[in-house]
């Protein structure tokens, strides 16, 4: 061998010695100085409010591995208590208890010489997380004092901290609020969560094209149910995704819904009281401003998707209804009185199913109503009076086929500034049979439609709290409705009463015999306890009656179901006795005179 690869080869190992040794030594003298300084950064940057502890601290310096055992943040009440009376306490704290945390390939190199501090990747072995939250409302004042930032906390000592990625996997996390003294839990188990390219420096807090330092945060909860406060319901999903790169968020399966079967929902609530259940496939934002939502609880995105689930409403009218003014709770009136700002370009519905079923107290059924395949969108959908100022109307366009028969369009317009409550809505269906709407007229009214063909009808309505106005067309031919009797009896239908009814209280078609075509004008004066689409409905029922010609006159008859076909009935045995009487006095006095003349 020559001499000249022998010296190379000696250096060579001379430097691999010196480099062990430097190694050796930074392991064994700098576990306690990054030890010391760790801790003390902690409290340090937290006010005091958080401690760091922990079980080893294996500081490999050669390889640029650290990996610290059974870790804990620990947050000091007694610390806490002192912030919230000095006012400067946050609304949320965190106990964090890790397995493991292992810091993999960082550049001792680069700490030195640039106090720059590169890592490849942090892993976080099975998080135990509790967050506390704890509303403060010296939190919502804007202070004049700027708080400060996480470079802020770390510049003496690096200029810059890279982490390219954390994992932090099989997280157990538990959320508790606490609102006048009592605390409500939400426990979640096995979450995955992926953080990409972390920076921290002078300027990275105001890049755009970042959240929090971070270019991306991936999360990943498998389903759970939370049981609600009141104690009757809860609300689930399958799973929930979040990708802060793409400002997305995804749930599947989400359900809310009462926690017991709608009989029992009704005897614990012991009045009329709407039951709700929500089922939705896919409830997906898209374009979700994160830093928002995390900083002021704003929700502000440019699309909501809902689709392929359900809506379902039900009431009781066995139990007793709290009478109480609905007005001013129109749906867009509720929106302006939500304290957090939402902001929402544009909602998409894709195939819902809409049902409103409604038990009847005299007659111990339940009638339902169907919009079956619901889909449309909802524009402006925002409190933000400011951008109100611009754009004031929230608009709704949907469509669905009532009854899973006819095909359904209405849209509507909502004044969001209006002081009262004012709004728009048109619409129209298309040709389906009337027989249809049995399953919700016959159970409550007890009135069942024998036949009758609706073509089309239009409606185009102006509202506010008040009052409905606005022109009603309804097109239809061979419409027969029949009276019938109480549930349980031998003979169903009431066939005199039908008929009469039939042939003196509604035209059979519109244009009517004579041809004369009605139109409904509508002027309907708003009952104060009565809902929203409650309101709507009955001012298109008024609209429905113009157009079939029953005067209130013919109303009043009607509308008293089966004692209202024994009123008929009776006045229609005294018009036929009295015409009979009228008739038999004729031909007596005809056949008297008869007999004179003979």
């Amino acid at each position: 061998m020559k001499p000249v690869w022998k010296w190379s080869i000696g250096v060579l190992l001379a430097l691999i010695l010196i480099v062990l040794g430097v190694a050796w030594y930074y392991s064994r003298n700098w576990k306690p100085i990054v030890e010391t300084k760790l801790k003390e950064t902690v409290k340090n940057a937290t006010n005091g409010l958080y401690s760091l502890r922990y079980d080893d601290l294996d500081l490999n310096v050669a390889l640029g591995n650290v990996t610290i055992k059974n870790a804990e943040l620990i947050p000091d009440s007694a610390v806490y208590r002192q912030m919230v009376a000095n006012k400067l306490a946050p609304n949320s704290r965190y106990h964090i208890k890790l397995a493991a945390l292992k810091v993999r390939s960082f550049n001792l190199w680069d700490v030195i010489k640039n106090r720059t501090l590169f890592i490849k990747t942090i892993n976080f072995d099975s998080p135990d997380i509790h967050m506390i939250q704890e509303y403060h409302a010296y939190n919502d004042t804007i202070v004049d004092q700027k708080s400060k930032t996480l470079y802020d906390n770390i510049k003496d000592v690096f200029n810059a901290v890279n982490v390219r990625d954390i994992k932090i996997e099989n997280v157990k996390f538990k959320f508790s609020k606490i609102e006048e003294g009592k605390s409500s839990d939400i426990v979640l188990d096995s979450i995955g969560i992926n953080v990409h390219d972390v920076l921290v420096d002078e300027t990275s807090i105001d890049d755009s094209t970042r959240l929090f330092y971070t270019k991306m945060v991936e999360i990943d909860v498998p389903g759970f149910t939370y049981d609600l406060s009141n104690g009757i319901y809860k609300a689930k999903f399958d799973r929930l995704k979040i990708n802060t790169q793409e400002e997305n968020v995804l749930l599947t399966k989400v359900e809310y819904s009462p926690k017991m079967s709608k009989a029992a929902y009704f005897k614990t609530r012991g009045q009329n009281v709407t039951m709700v259940v929500l089922k939705f496939d896919t409830l997906r934002f898209e374009k979700l401003n994160f830093k928002q939502l995390i900083d002021d609880q704003q929700t502000i995105a440019e699309h909501v998707q809902i689709k392929n689930g359900s809506v379902s409403l039900y009431n009781d009218k066995r139990y007793p209804k709290k009478t109480v003014s609905k007005v001013g709770s129109s749906p867009h009136q509720q929106l302006m009185k939500v304290q957090k700002l939402i902001r929402i370009d544009t909602v998409l519905v894709d195939n819902i199913d809409v049902l409103y079923g409604e038990h009847s107290a005299k007659f111990n059924r339940e009638g339902v109503i169907t919009f079956n395949n619901a889909k449309g969108t909802i524009t402006n959908l925002t409190n933000d009076s400011l951008h109100l100022q611009q754009q004031k109307q929230m608009k709704a366009n949907l469509s669905a086929k009532i009854m899973n028969a006819g095909n359904l369009n209405v849209q509507f317009g909502f004044d969001m500034l209006s002081k009262d409550g004012a709004y728009t809505y048109k619409g129209t269906l298309g040709a389906m049979q009337a027989t249809s709407f049995n399953r919700i007229l016959k159970p409550l009214l007890n009135v069942e439609i024998a036949s009758g063909n609706i073509r089309k009808v239009s409606f185009n309505m102006s509202a506010n709290d008040h009052r409905n106005w606005g022109d009603f067309r309804f097109d239809y031919d061979h419409l027969k409705i029949s009276l019938l009797n109480a549930p349980g009896s031998d003979n169903e239908k009431k066939g005199i009463a039908s008929f009469l009814v039939n042939q003196i209280l509604i035209n059979d078609s519109n244009p009517d015999a004579n041809e004369k075509y009605h139109i409904g004008k509508v002027n309907y004066r708003r009952v104060p306890e009565h809902t929203f689409f409650k309101t709507l409905w009955q001012s298109l029922l008024e609209g429905i009656k113009q157009c079939a010609g029953i005067s209130k006159e013919r109303e009043a008859k009607l509308m008293g179901t089966a004692e209202g076909a024994k009123n008929i009935v009776d006045e229609s045995k005294n018009v036929i006795k009295k015409t009979g009487n009228f008739f038999k006095g004729i031909f007596k006095k005809k056949d008297k005179d008869e007999k004179k003349e003979k």
